[in-house]
């Protein structure tokens, strides 16, 4: 073959202090307190019929999951679901590769996102070194420890830190035992510690702005955070630290989480915000899978759960509670729509600002609960 693979051992990559971020967590945090901007009037009645089932789902003890894109990290919504965490009305939160990159550099940083358009042209985009080199380290720590993506970054940022192994102690493990399932995970670390020259023992890394990670905070209140990343799709890609086998190893981790989860969703919700693709096709992947067990063992397959997708698109103009529209139709081809609707339960369609969303959503559980 004529294409050879990129060598990304010779990138060059550049500290986060010289990059010129966009947003800043301190200016983009709501405050839980504060009274939310007004909502479009025809989005009210399903925001509380949201909030009802919310509710009477932790009654009956069932799942509530909150599958989320990165923006809804980026408008500043940390806070509000960290209330959400603390009251459990949160069983479960997943996201994407993105959704951790912004929310470990706001934790870290203070800051975050950068100019594509401008940084792809210079060679920069995502070559950010503590980003990647971090996000790396706290995936490869927690699979030591069993934890998927989620687990192990909302760790290394709520505890400041990991603990790593000797090289000599993951070498005698290593050939002590070949066969033993962390060998994969004990060997990318072992040669990560060498390659980038990382210390071993205990490794600080302060995390000042840690209020700012939904992350740490689902960590810390012992609620499962997935991840959902694809190789290749975030900028932890761009360093010569950049791993696909723990990456990879952390997700399935994460997806085996995420179908736990579901296995618990009978009469439960699932929250869509902002996730137009990862969301929709994780979950059909994983309710097909939760079936498919249950099936083997003569129960039922899961009923009875509640879908609220919300998006800034208009949903294609077609009336979601009747079912997809045909192929004919451009609505048709809008997958966070129409892969929810397959899924059993009932869906609702809310075409709203994401914050926006979740904030009156917060209000209208505290009016319930009062």
């Amino acid at each position: 073959m004529s294409v050879k693979p990129l060598d990304l051992s010779k990138l060059k990559v550049f500290p986060l202090s010289e990059r010129h971020s966009l947003t800043r967590a301190d200016e983009i945090l709501i405050d839980p307190d504060s009274e939310p901007r007004p909502c479009p009037e025809r989005l009210v009645p399903l925001i509380k019929d949201c909030a009802q089932s919310l509710l009477a789902a932790r009654k009956r003890d069932a799942a509530v999951m909150l599958i989320y894109g990165a923006h809804l990290l980026r408008n500043g919504t940390a806070k509000i679901l960290e209330r959400m965490m603390e009251q459990k009305w949160l069983t479960h939160l997943a996201t994407n590769g993105a959704g951790t990159i912004h929310d470990w550099e706001y934790a870290w940083f203070g800051a975050s996102t950068e100019s594509v358009e401008m940084n792809v042209g210079t060679g920069t985009f995502g070559t950010w070194h503590e980003t990647a080199t971090n996000i790396h380290l706290a995936i490869m720590a927690g699979a030591l420890d069993g934890l998927g993506y989620g687990q192990a970054l909302g760790r290394l940022i709520h505890e400041d830190g990991v603990t790593l192994p000797t090289v000599q102690a993951l070498t005698d493990a290593i050939v002590a035992s070949p066969s033993d399932p962390l060998t994969p995970a004990r060997a990318d670390l072992l040669q990560a510690i060498q390659q980038q020259g990382w210390a071993t023992g205990r490794v600080t890394v302060e995390h000042r702005w840690k209020y700012a990670s939904i992350l740490a905070q689902a960590y810390r209140h012992g609620i499962p955070v997935t991840i959902h990343p694809g190789i290749g799709y975030d900028i932890i890609s761009n360093h010569p630290v950049f791993n696909g086998a723990a990456i990879g190893r952390g997700a399935e981790r994460d997806f085996k989480l995420f179908g736990g989860s579901v296995d618990q969703l009978d009469g439960g919700v699932v929250l869509s915000v902002g996730s137009a693709i990862m969301g929709p096709q994780v979950f059909e992947k994983s309710l097909s899978c939760v079936n498919n067990l249950r099936l083997q063992s003569g129960k039922s397959i899961v009923t009875g759960h509640r879908v609220y997708v919300v998006d800034l698109q208009d949903g294609g103009g077609w009336d979601w509670t009747q079912g997809e529209p045909p192929k004919t139709n451009p609505a048709y081809y809008l997958r966070f729509c129409k892969s929810y609707s397959r899924m059993g339960g009932a869906m609702q369609y809310l075409q709203c600002d994401n914050a926006l969303f979740i904030h009156h959503l917060y209000k209208e559980l505290l009016q319930l609960k009062a």
